[in-house]
């Protein structure tokens, strides 16, 4: 208790700072995940997705992003057997925080496109079996995010190619292929709006005090889809065909008209995303200023400040616009090769496979689920329109996320036992 009481402040400070740095990690990889789509496709440039990524990564992670931090703060761990001494707690947030930061650092300079809640979650192991005792580790959570590993990717990987099938089927393989993009492009587009309002309304977005049922969150979503069909509507009719274009290439008017409805379903997926991973910067960010602020009280549940969010979502910006565009390559142009109408696919297989995992609890990575589906596209056009050898990296680099953060964590975590004990 004494430790908090002389050092509070200083702890403060490192929560911030740390919190800071790891939302910059989000943003510069995490967040390059979910716009790689939209830029590979060639659909909006590098500086178009940094912008939509701005603007709707910072509304989704203040607006809706402060119901989420609960598993990072007590889900992995059990703090309960440490209420005597709350340093330790603190330590191991500040370590997570650091730990994970520099991890994302690590992989985002190399185009490395790991997930950021597997990063947390590993240094909060490593904190927690170094700090507390094997035991702490809630290892069922742990087992189920294993299992996330080969399931996520494999959910979102089918839904991309069924909906490439189905784009196929309805639009592509029609004797006047433009004008059907024309009719079912509304249709495409109101799935992206209702999809992603379902995300951040089942998520729920308390701190606002609006809080929704199954059904209202059905309707509210179903309504808001409308909209968004209606004015992608008029943005697609705005489209001619281009025979010139079209002679060159036969698809060329068809993905032209695909462009918009791959804007709306950028600027979903970001608020989307800023909503749901905000919590793996904020989350342990949150618990030192709780116990901290209490004077030492390891209870977990206390309110999240609007200010903690708002440098959640203002680090995630930092992150993309400084180092994001080196994972966009990588998700973007170097698994398969994307156009308006596979990037579409992509992103939308991956944000429907987010809502049911919202919806269902069981816990998965978007970078995973992003990368599945990119796959999923490639592989409408056989095995060999993929990158296996792109792949297998990105997987290693999965793997080894696990172990570096808990490594990482666990050295910081004895490091700051020495200098403030």
């Amino acid at each position: 208790m004494e430790i908090i009481t002389e050092w509070g402040l200083v702890f403060i400070g490192m929560a911030v700072i740390f919190g800071l740095y790891m939302s910059w990690g989000i943003g510069a990889n995490d967040v390059a995940n979910a716009m790689g789509m939209p830029v590979g496709s060639g659909a909006v440039t590098v500086k178009q997705a940094i912008i939509i990524a701005a603007i709707f990564e910072f509304a989704g992670a203040f607006i809706a992003g402060g119901s989420v931090t609960d598993t990072i703060r007590k889900g992995i761990i059990d703090p309960s057997s440490i209420a005597g001494s709350p340093e330790l707690l603190v330590f191991g947030m500040l370590a997570a925080l650091l730990a994970a930061g520099i991890w994302l650092m690590f992989a985002s300079s190399r185009g490395w496109p790991v997930s950021t809640t597997h990063t947390i979650v590993g240094a909060l192991i490593g904190f927690a079996i170094a700090g507390i005792g094997f035991d702490a580790v809630n290892w069922g959570k742990i087992g189920t995010i294993l299992a996330s590993w080969a399931i996520s990717p494999l959910i979102g990987g089918v839904i991309a190619l069924l909906l490439m099938l189905s784009i196929r089927k309805l639009i592509l393989n029609t004797e006047n292929p433009f004008q059907k993009a024309k009719t079912w492009g509304p249709v495409y587009i109101f799935l992206v709006g209702w999809l992603v309002s379902l995300i951040t309304l089942f998520r729920g977005i308390e701190h606002l005090k609006l809080e929704f049922s199954a059904v209202e969150s059905v309707v509210v979503a179903t309504i808001f889809g409308l909209i968004v069909a209606f004015v992608g509507k008029l943005l697609i009719n705005r489209v001619e065909i281009d025979d010139d274009a079209d002679m060159d290439y036969h698809y060329a008017s068809v993905e032209k008209a695909f462009t918009p409805m791959m804007i709306f379903t950028a600027c979903a997926m970001a608020f989307a995303h800023g909503s749901n991973d905000v919590a793996n910067g904020i989350g342990p960010m949150a618990a030192v200023l709780s116990v901290v602020q209490s004077g030492g009280d390891v209870a977990q549940t206390a309110g999240l400040p609007v200010w903690v969010l708002a440098l959640g979502g203002g680090g995630i910006i930092l992150g993309l616009v400084t180092m994001g565009y080196r994972v966009m390559q990588t998700i973007g142009t170097r698994i398969t090769e994307l156009t308006p109408t596979r990037g579409y696919c992509a992103t939308l297989a991956a944000a429907t496979t987010v809502v049911l995992a919202s919806k269902t609890g069981f816990p998965v990575s978007t970078t995973q689920v992003a990368v599945g589906a990119i796959m999923g596209v490639g592989l409408a056009r056989g095995v060999g329109a993929i990158d296996l050898r792109v792949v297998a990296n990105i997987v290693i680099s999965w793997i080894i996320t696990l172990p570096a953060g808990g490594f990482l964590a666990a050295a910081l975590f004895f490091l700051f036992m020495a200098i403030f004990s």
